[in-house]
């Protein structure tokens, strides 16, 4: 799973890293949602369980921002988990069924490792690589913070999931880059906005699932038996699935 969430991360991310010369013509949306948006979006999402809020967290505010705020950061990071999730999942099923690059995957001509297990698939990954993915993420994460004038962040009435597209010039990248993170070929250039709202609720409900799903395959791993609609079909796995190393790098200098 380790190996599925970053590395095809940064596969769909790779292409993303670079963006267009010209700066976004988008006109930022105002969006404040309130616990009745939320109430309706949860019945278009799921009319059967409706909306679901135990914790109460539709009235929260957070590190003493607004309402409103809190929503956005919600809505935002339940998106956001799910679209991880989506990538995890299809990356366990392609890595579990030995699928892979057949070019090397360092300068060293080191190839892809075989192992069909993807956690185990993971460890095998030297740390160099990893640190690759890493840096790619955190860039994708730096990025999808910023708010300027063409892209209101989340949390200050901006659209929750909505990723910024990558721009040159004093806000952007100081290089053209051709491809923008979300829809690079603008396929979705003339979509209505009926139809993208229609597509969000989908990737909504399938990040859901993606993480039950995702969730369902690493429970069986290190505790068989805790799936039983799993057993037998994935393999055993004796490490710590979320661990990003197999060694300690921040609490070696602490002997831990």
């Amino acid at each position: 799973m380790k190996l599925s969430l970053a590395t095809f991360l940064g596969l769909a991310a790779g292409a993303s890293a670079f963006t267009s010369s010209t700066p976004s013509a988008r006109v930022p949306t105002q969006v404040q949602e309130s616990k009745a948006d939320l109430e309706d979006l949860a019945k278009k999402l799921n009319p059967i369980v409706g909306f679901y809020d135990p914790l109460n967290l539709a009235e929260a505010e957070f590190w003493g921002t607004s309402n409103e705020a809190t929503i956005g950061f919600l809505r935002h990071a339940e998106i956001k988990h799910g679209r991880v999730a989506m990538f995890a999942f299809v990356g366990y099923i392609v890595h579990a069924n030995g699928i892979k690059f057949p070019w090397a995957m360092q300068m060293d001509g080191a190839g892809f490792p075989s192992e069909t297990n993807p956690p185990a698939l993971w460890d095998a990954v030297s740390d160099s690589a990893k640190w690759q993915i890493f840096g790619l993420i955190a860039f994708l994460e730096f990025w999808s913070e910023l708010s300027t004038p063409s892209h209101k962040h989340y949390m200050a009435g901006g659209k929750p999931g909505d990723f910024p597209d990558f721009v040159t010039g004093p806000e952007g990248i100081p290089h053209p880059v051709p491809f923008n993170l979300y829809d690079p070929f603008k396929f979705s250039k003339n979509m209505s906005e009926e139809k993208k709202e229609s597509r969000l609720r989908a990737e909504i409900n399938n990040g859901r699932l993606a993480q039950i799903g995702i969730l369902g395959f690493l429970s069986e791993q290190v505790m068989p038996g805790s799936v039983p609609a799993l057993s037998g079909i994935v393999q055993g796995y004796d490490g710590e699935p979320m661990a990003p190393f197999t060694t300690n790098v921040i609490g070696m200098p602490f002997g831990l």
